[in-house]
């Protein structure tokens, strides 16, 4: 069989494109910010991470030209070798500091930071013990692992500590528990307080995925341990730099020690580039605009809980309950893959972008929305955006001739 058979019956795609209902790769025709222009229109952006609106920021902005004016557009290297400027060092020990850690390093995409971490920090003969709604890296992390996996029913805590009761037969094996801060699709906060209180019972040691979380949660935006105050709690806190640090790069803190063991052992990290100059000095100023103006992070808090009221209030719409209100991810739940294409595209042209979510990353029958919010929303736009939501929901409920059950 020709290994390209499999590319030539994918027709998925093709289906999607020729029924009009292809979600994916919509061009911009502008920058990222509360509202864009997207294939021409006039959009109001309810799809993006930019979870503090520091992207469109001129300080960020002005700091990324003036790293390219001093080192140019690459670094031409990996960490490891020639590609480590002096920014670089700079951005990891303000990293270090800001999430009160000894240590940090950053690398080059936050997908990449997991799989650094987890590659090289789990071996043959230990176990990583990640919750099944983990984000795609840490799945893919855990693969690059030599160690054991196994995967705990999300958010169950009984069913971790079952497992972890397993693992204390072997006092030879290491543990790892592993789970998202906040996870991605479902906006939910992960029960932080017992993973901490089942891990110091069990021995085990702890990773967070923060990248929904830092810039989101706390006080002061350093994420889920600020949000439960735990921060001595965590061993390992991942985060990216495409979120709330308006930039593209990840980041890993954690006692020094290990941090070191990670840098000199991750093969994702020693055989990548580094970071661009750019990217670098763009993650630098939104940190220092995040410990400056903590009222971003409140900001934001408002808008979600705002956002996530006047969702819940519609007759049509179903929210997903996540058990909070301040983070700024609100899935609207659709059903169908047919239900959820047509939403998502009858939105659009109506002039709202929202994420359709679709399997794999949601069981078949499960597919969503995924609506996500910024501190620079104004309240005028997303009460223009929640109307429109109504009002395109309360014609689909109306509307009888559709068939929405279809399957691609």
């Amino acid at each position: 069989m020709d290994l390209f058979q499999k590319c030539r019956e994918y027709t998925r795609v093709q289906q999607a494109k020729e029924a009009g209902l292809y979600p994916f790769f919509h061009s911009l025709q502008s920058g990222q910010d509360t509202e864009v222009v997207m294939e021409g229109r006039r959009t109001i952006m309810l799809g993006s991470n930019n979870y503090l609106g520091l992207t469109s920021d001129p300080r960020v902005k002005e700091a990324a030209i003036r790293a390219v004016e001093k080192y140019g557009s690459g670094c031409s290297g990996s960490r490891y070798l020639n590609g480590t400027l002096d920014m670089h060092l700079e951005l990891e020990s303000a990293f270090a500091s800001f999430l009160h850690k000894e240590d940090s390093m950053i690398v080059s995409t936050g997908f990449q930071t997991n799989l650094s971490i987890l590659s090289s920090i789990a071996g043959r003969g230990d176990t990583i013990l990640s919750d099944n709604m983990n984000h795609a890296s840490i799945v893919d992390g855990t693969r690059l692992s030599f160690a054991r996996t196994i995967k705990y029913k999300h958010s169950d805590m009984e069913d971790l500590e079952r497992l972890l009761a397993k693992c204390a037969e072997d006092p030879n094996a290491g543990v790892l528990i592993v789970s998202d801060g906040v996870f991605s699709m479902e906006g939910e906060i992960c029960d932080l307080p017992n993973i901490v209180r089942l891990a110091r019972k069990y021995g085990a040691r702890i990773m967070l995925d923060d990248a929904h979380a830092v810039g989101v949660l706390g006080a002061h935006g350093r994420g889920t341990a600020e949000h439960f105050g735990l921060e001595s709690e965590v061993d390992l806190i991942m985060n990216t730099f495409s979120k709330t640090f308006a930039s593209l790069g990840g980041a890993v803190v954690g006692d020094h020690c290990v941090i070191d063991y990670i840098r000199h052992t991750a093969r994702p990290f020693i055989f990548s580039a580094s970071i661009p100059p750019a990217q670098v000095a763009a993650a630098r100023e939104s940190l220092r605009i995040l410990e400056a103006e903590p009222w971003r992070v409140r900001r934001l808090n408002e808008i979600s809980a705002k956002a996530r009221g006047m969702l819940s209030a519609l007759p049509h719409v179903r929210v997903h309950d996540s058990g909070n209100s301040l983070v700024p991810i609100i899935p609207i739940l659709t059903g169908s893959i047919g239900r959820t294409l047509f939403t998502a595209k009858y939105l659009l042209e109506n002039g709202v972008y929202v994420n359709p979510v679709l399997p794999p990353a949601v069981t078949l029958e499960n597919c969503l929305l995924r609506t996500s919010y910024t501190a620079t929303h104004t309240d005028a736009q997303i009460e223009e955006a929640i109307g429109i939501i109504g009002q395109v929901f309360a014609e689909m409920a109306a509307n009888t001739e559709v068939d929405f059950d279809i399957t691609l």
